[in-house]
C-alpha cells in the first residue's frame, strides 16, 4: 500500500500515549511507519523511538521532554487530558488541558520546519467558546507556563471547575495560532470528540452524570472508541490534509449537525451543568 499520509519516517511527539485516544493514536502511527516519541505521566508499554516521563502540570518537564527528542519533528499530537466536573483541581485541569499543552507546542515548532503540523484534543464539552472569546483572548495574551496560570489564578470564576473552559482556551487558541503558525508552513488544528470509552469516562460518569454523558453522546446513540477518535487526528496532520489549518473538527457522530438543527435535546445536559452548580 502507498504511503498515501506520508507517515513513513516521520518524527512525531504523542503527548497522553498511555491510554485512551494517545494511545490509538500512537499504535496507528507505528503502524504507518512513523517514529513515535511518546510523553506521558504513566510508563508506556509501547515499542516507540523513545519515552519520556512528562507531567503536563510541570514545565519543567516538559523542557526536558522536548529536550530528550531533540532534532527535527513533524508532527505534534496532543492528547493529554484532564476530566472535568470536579474530579480534579480546576487548575490541575487547566495546566494539563491548556497550559501544559500550550507550553508543550511552544516548545516543539522551533524543532519544526516548513510543513509541520500540530492537532489537539479539544471537547464538544468547550461549545461556549464563541461566548467568551474577549476572555480567552485575555488568556492568549499571557507569555509563558507562569504567566498563564497566574492569569487562571486570578480568574477562578472563569476557570470554575476547568474542563469546559480549558476545552474552550484550546479552541480559541488553535483557531488564533492557526493563521500565525501558517506564515511558518506549519498548521495547527484540533478536533471535538464527543463521549469516548476511555479510563476517563468514569470520572465523567461520576462528576457530570451519566444521563449529561449520554445526551452529549446523540445521535450516535454510544459512546465511540479510542481508535475511531485517532484516525482523524492522524488524517488531519498527515499530507494529506496539507492545506486543513485552524479548524475545530468535530468527531462526534453527528451531535454538532444534530445540535444545530434542533435534533439534540441541549436541555439535558444544562440540567447537569446547573446541578453541578
Amino acid at each position: 500500500m502507498s504511503d498515501i499520509l506520508g507517515y513513513k519516517g516521520k518524527r512525531v511527539i504523542v503527548s497522553g500515549c498511555f491510554s485512551g485516544m494517545g494511545e490509538a493514536t500512537a499504535k496507528l502511527l507505528l503502524s504507518l511507519g512513523a517514529e513515535v516519541h511518546g510523553f506521558d505521566f504513566k510508563d508506556v508499554d509501547l515499542p516507540l523511538a523513545s519515552f519520556n516521563k512528562v507531567d503536563l502540570r510541570d514545565p519543567a518537564t516538559i523542557e526536558a521532554g522536548v529536550a530528550a527528542v531533540g532534532g527535527k519533528i513533524d508532527a505534534l499530537f496532543n492528547c493529554a487530558g484532564l476530566p472535568g466536573g470536579g474530579g480534579f483541581h480546576p487548575l490541575d485541569t487547566m495546566k494539563v488541558n491548556f497550559l501544559g499543552t500550550r507550553h508543550l507546542t511552544e516548545q516543539v515548532v522551533p524543532l519544526m520546519a516548513d510543513k509541520g503540523a500540530i492537532i489537539s484534543i479539544a471537547s464538544t464539552g468547550g461549545l461556549g467558546w464563541s461566548r467568551r472569546i474577549p476572555v480567552h483572548m485575555q488568556l492568549l495574551q499571557t507569555q509563558g507556563f507562569q504567566d498563564g496560570l497566574a492569569w487562571c489564578e486570578a480568574n477562578l470564576d472563569q476557570v470554575a471547575e476547568g474542563y469546559a473552559f480549558s476545552k474552550e482556551a484550546v479552541i480559541v487558541w488553535t483557531q488564533f495560532m492557526g493563521a500565525q503558525l501558517i506564515k511558518k508552513g506549519i498548521r495547527i488544528n484540533c478536533s471535538l470528540p464527543s463521549p469516548t470509552q476511555t479510563p476517563m469516562m468514569a470520572t465523567f460518569h461520576a462528576t457530570s452524570g451519566k444521563d449529561v454523558v449520554d445526551a452529549a453522546a446523540e445521535p450516535l446513540g454510544r459512546y465511540t472508541t479510542p481508535e475511531e477518535q485517532a484516525g482523524p487526528l492522524v488524517l488531519i496532520n498527515s499530507d494529506l490534509a496539507g492545506v486543513v489549518n485552524g479548524i475545530v473538527l468535530p468527531v462526534d457522530g453527528g451531535f454538532m449537525g444534530g445540535l444545530a438543527t434542533g435534533q439534540v435535546d441541549i436541555s439535558k445536559m444544562m440540567g447537569g451543568a446547573k446541578r453541578q452548580s
